[in-house]
């Protein structure tokens, strides 16, 4: 039986609820970071769909507002972002994938080299034509993770002195291992090991410093940053207030309410139990909306004054209670009048008063994870 038209379900009737992106705030943040790297360029890391955000939309507005360069993970990102940024410089930070160099050069996308067997794969793709096919050099410099070691590295340099590299060498990075935390020593290291590793290539522009390491100073700069959590609002000095500009705001309905009695358990497993008699929300979001499953509340969280999540009603916080389902979030609403709640009243689950580092660290994770996992089902709605 087919539907009647006039009973289809649009999209913003059907979400589960809103989720406001303001494109506008990440380009203030984005000019933030570029004033304090005033003489090194500012590029923009927006891969994982720029952080839950919307990779086209975001590409196009910072590169509406002068961003030159990006920053992505994989090709499908690049393929995408290309689309948008016909003339956006573009590189895949997570190297070149095997048998993937043809798609690299249809669409113009520089691949992130971090070993030999990528390095022959790449000059073995070009063929020999050497006046194309750009790409970057990943050296290791203490993240052991992906990379040239600095000795592969220097054996590399050393060879392209007498022979050349067999492609356009067009940036030299590495990353930082926890540049969030200003003085942990791996950060001198680090740009030590770097330092040393510029030196045998120094007419090569270089990258070194993320949204945290724009932080450390002068020393981390070099031409060019890339920043990424700190332009969608991620604090890059959580040691101290947060400079960046609130980018999301998460907004869904209320379901239902109820009036439940002292010793009764609310959701799954009776994991929480009313000390007394109280008022309960239900939510229209869970943990298939991207929201983490973490921030469930059980006695035993209780128990250990581990912090609690909120939603913010009638501009009150309204503690979490009981688990996080799959699709439905239960808060305590008893400090909130009766008369300033109703079913389908709005609760605000991330936004300027409820940071995503808030809500990360009340879930025990990371406003990277809040980020990246924000669900389909919101109808997305971008600001400018």
């Amino acid at each position: 039986m087919s539907l009647d038209p006039q009973q289809t379900c649009e999209t913003a009737a059907c979400a589960s609820g809103v989720l406001d992106i303001h494109l506008g705030a990440i380009v203030a943040n984005w000019r933030k970071l570029r004033s304090l790297v005033a003489s090194a360029a500012c590029a923009a890391v927006i891969k994982a769909d720029a952080y839950g955000t919307g990779l086209v939309e975001t590409g196009g507005a910072l590169a509406a507002a002068g961003c030159e360069t990006f920053f992505v993970a994989v090709p499908s990102e690049g393929v995408a972002l290309r689309a948008k940024c016909p003339s956006a410089t573009i590189y895949i930070l997570n190297g070149l994938a095997a048998g993937q160099g043809a798609l690299h050069l249809a669409h113009r996308l520089r691949p992130v080299l971090g070993s030999s067997a990528e390095v022959a794969e790449w000059r073995s793709e070009l063929r020999g034509d050497v006046d194309r096919g750009f790409a970057a050099l990943h050296v290791d410099t203490g993240m052991n993770r992906l990379g040239l070691s600095l000795e592969d590295f220097a054996s590399l340099m050393g060879a392209s002195s007498r022979k050349g590299l067999g492609f356009p060498l067009a940036l030299v990075m590495s990353h930082f291992v926890a540049s969030e935390e200003a003085r942990h020593p791996l950060n001198e290291s680090q740009m030590r090991n770097f330092k040393e590793a510029r030196a045998l290539c120094p007419d090569i522009p270089a990258s070194l410093a993320n949204s945290s390491g724009i932080f450390l100073g002068r020393e981390a700069h070099h031409d060019i940053a890339r920043p990424g959590y700190a332009l969608f609002g991620g604090n890059p000095t959580p040691s101290s207030e947060n400079p960046m500009r609130n980018v999301v705001t998460l907004t869904v309905p209320i379901v239902q309410t109820r009036i439940i009695e002292q010793g009764e358990s609310v959701g799954y497993n009776a994991q929480w139990r009313a000390r007394q008699r109280c008022r309960i929300a239900t939510l229209s979001a869970g943990y298939a909306d991207g929201y983490p499953r973490g921030a469930s509340v059980s006695e035993a969280r209780l128990k250990a004054a581990s912090p609690i999540a909120h939603a913010i009603i009638a501009e009150r916080r309204c503690p979490f209670v009981g688990r996080i389902s799959m699709d439905l979030i239960t808060v305590d609403v008893s400090d909130v009048p009766e008369s300033a709640l109703k079913r389908g009243d709005p609760a605000v689950l991330i936004g300027a008063e409820l940071t995503v580092d808030e809500v990360a660290r009340r879930a025990d994770t990371i406003g990277y994870e809040v980020l990246t996992r924000l669900g389909r089902r919101y109808e997305r709605r971008y600001r400018r």
